[in-house]
């Protein structure tokens, strides 16, 4: 057995306890992967990462990204906690930016004051969800047709479907059927009100098997939200998206383009430093 540093951590958190937990691994060369799944799955967390040396040229280090059933491409919110436990541990970048590399190659992450953003990756499928599927969408979400504003591909790995709402109480309205969301990635989002102190509502809901589950706060699915809306001219360049208010979170994630990149931001909070026996 070897005993590895291991952080955990709350990322897009107001205040500690309020946003997605992250476990991190670190030192992680040498582990196999059955480990990593074990692992994995014994955190109990939606996301569990693993530190490696980087393999790409240009990158600061390498990150491989478990949940309790697989492994992930790119994920949002173990994007800024794994920069962040790395940035604790003594990690320093080459350049002015960390760069970190994963399965959908290398992620810019920089810090923003009290915060720390990721640079939204490419979408690997964008573009209108096909009528068929539209209605199943909808159906899943026990939604009238007239509620949806639009739907679209936003998938940068995971495979989110965003769904846009006419309003953000439509967004915290729903509840999905279990029995027709098996599959499904969905990423709702709608305007929140005026005197609110964030721009939008998010929920983001996956079905692995037979239950629904809803992330707490979901980097990915902001991410994919922002490329299609602010290039479609629906949000603005800068915003603020609250996510989790329905299962007793309280996130918040800042949008921001500047130049070529859209940045994915909020604060990370350490919340347990240790060790893990591995």
């Amino acid at each position: 057995m070897t005993v590895r540093p291991f952080t955990q951590v709350d990322v897009f958190a107001t205040r500690r306890f309020t946003g997605n937990p992250l476990a991190v691994v670190h030192d992680a060369e040498g582990l196999d992967d059955r480990t990593l799944a074990e692992i994995a799955r014994w955190t109990n967390l939606s996301e569990t990462t693993f530190l490696l040396p980087p393999t790409a040229p240009g990158a600061d280090y390498r990150v491989r990204i478990f949940t309790g059933s697989g492994e992930l491409p790119f994920a949002g919110h173990p994007t800024l906690g794994s920069c962040h436990a790395w940035l604790e541990a003594g990690g320093r970048p080459a350049g002015e930016v960390v760069v970190q590399q994963c399965g959908v190659g290398l992620v810019p992450v920089r810090g923003d004051g009290e915060r720390i953003a990721f640079a939204a990756p490419p979408l690997l499928r964008s573009g209108p969800v096909a009528a068929d599927l539209e209605a199943r969408v909808a159906a899943a979400l026990r939604l009238d047709a007239r509620t949806v504003v639009e739907m679209a591909w936003i998938d940068n790995g995971p495979g989110w479907i965003g769904v846009r709402l006419a309003s953000g109480s439509a967004v915290l309205d729903c509840r999905p059927d279990p029995a027709l969301m098996a599959g499904f990635k969905l990423a709702l989002v709608g305007p929140a009100d005026p005197d609110d102190d964030h721009d939008v509502e998010v929920r983001a809901f996956f079905c692995p098997g037979a239950t629904v589950l809803e992330d707490p706060v979901t980097g990915s699915a902001n991410a994919g939200l922002a490329l299609w809306l602010i290039d479609s001219g629906v949000l603005p360049s800068t915003y603020v998206a609250r996510q989790g208010t329905r299962v007793g979170a309280d996130g918040r994630v800042h949008v921001k383009r500047i130049g070529g990149h859209t940045w994915i931001g909020g604060a990370v909070h350490t919340v347990v430093r240790g060790t893990i026996g591995v």
